[in-house]
């Protein structure tokens, strides 16, 4: 496949940081560039395309995740935003705990740790101390266990874990099932109904090649009067721009968590990055990633004088981060060195992060292996 005409890096530039902040498809910055142009303009004279741009984007994401309706997807600011709403919005009891990884990602454990003046307790399960981490996570489960929170994807190892298995087993033990899936979503397909899903929470930035500022919240349609309110705003309620009315109620799709006045901007700009998804199809885009990811951990592997594979070589256990240490020279020194050079990267947990997204072409990642 031919992607050179939807990607324009600067040819200096050899970009292996999808897990971090992706850059836009030419699409996306053609969508955002437009939307500036017609406010200079026109204003918000023509709003409501504007909103059907909106609409358009739900139905998006709810194709992507497979939900069974647009009103079990809710527009908000970040993944920590969505899992605070989840967080703060259930009937806590004293004594009720919550199963985390230990590795988390921050916005991931954090947001269950503001808990602890509920008496709510946090159990957090080594993923990396086992051969078997799935397991791990439902050994923790318990008759006070009341969620279950995992990122799809470890943010720094890559480690990716079997959703099917962990949200069949909190099905049966009547445990809810909150998936980040930040690391995940627009690597590899998702059905958020295959998996059990309770929740999914996403930004737009990684995998989704969108703009930072907006995410998906998926809130399966039994539980969106669960979720206590917390914030609220002429957007949110039923009868959304009815100003006139004193009386009002939550929506009754998630739009009840969309407190104030949506990011327009970054609406067009992720509705244009989910349409590239869409015209692709997440099939060929996970076996590209998959190509892209197996061609570095080869590398590693063939090389193991040098660097220690971290992330799984295992298919079934990575999506598209690959993580290693050198050997005999300091990670720090040689991501500095890889980023003076022009190769984007992360050094996560003190190994060098690579996360090469699907059109990353296999000439960039000659490059940084050779700069190695």
């Amino acid at each position: 496949m031919d992607f050179s005409q939807e990607f324009s890096l600067d040819p200096d530039v050899t970009y292996l940081n999808h897990a971090a902040v992706a850059p836009w498809p030419v699409r996306t910055a053609a969508a955002v560039t437009a939307f500036a142009a017609e406010n200079r303009s026109r204003g918000a004279q023509h709003y409501p395309a504007w909103i059907e741009v909106e609409q358009r984007l739900r139905q998006r994401l709810q194709a992507l995740i497979h939900a069974r309706s647009s009103d079990e997807i809710a527009l908000l600011k970040s993944t920590s935003e969505g899992l605070s709403v989840i967080a703060h919005g259930l009937d806590w009891r004293p004594g009720d705990n919550v199963v985390i990884p230990a590795q988390e990602f921050p916005s991931n454990r954090i947001v269950w740790e503001s808990l602890d003046g509920y008496g709510v307790q946090v159990r957090a399960v080594d993923l990396y101390a086992t051969d078997d981490p799935e397991a791990a996570l439902l050994a923790a489960i318990d008759a006070r266990t009341r969620l279950l929170s995992v990122s799809w994807v470890q943010y720094d190892t890559g480690l990716r874990v079997d959703l099917t298995r962990l949200g069949r087993a909190c099905e049966a033990a009547e445990v809810l099932f909150c998936i980040d899936a930040i690391q995940g979503l627009g690597a590899l397909p998702l059905n958020v109904r295959a998996a059990r899903a309770d929740f999914v929470v996403a930004d737009g930035h990684k995998w989704l090649l969108g703009p930072e500022g907006l995410a998906l919240f998926y809130c399966r349609r039994e539980l969106l009067e669960r979720l206590r309110l917390r914030q609220f705003g002429w957007h949110m309620v039923e009868h959304m721009g009815d100003f006139s009315r004193q009386d009002w109620v939550p929506a009754r799709s998630a739009r009840r968590f969309e407190c104030g006045s949506p990011n327009m901007l970054g609406i067009h700009g992720l509705e244009a990055s989910l349409g590239l998804l869409a015209d692709i199809g997440s099939d060929a885009i996970a076996e590209l990633i998959f190509s892209n990811a197996s061609y570095l951990i080869d590398h590693i592997n063939n090389n193991k004088k040098e660097y220690s594979l971290v992330t799984p070589a295992d298919a079934a256990a990575h999506a598209g981060i690959v993580s290693f240490r050198p050997r005999q020279r300091d990670a720090a020194e040689v991501h500095g060195r890889l980023q003076a050079a022009g190769v984007v990267c992360s050094l996560r947990s003190g190994a060098l992060r690579f996360s090469p997204h699907f059109h990353t072409p296999r000439a960039h990642l000659d490059r940084a292996l050779a700069l190695l």
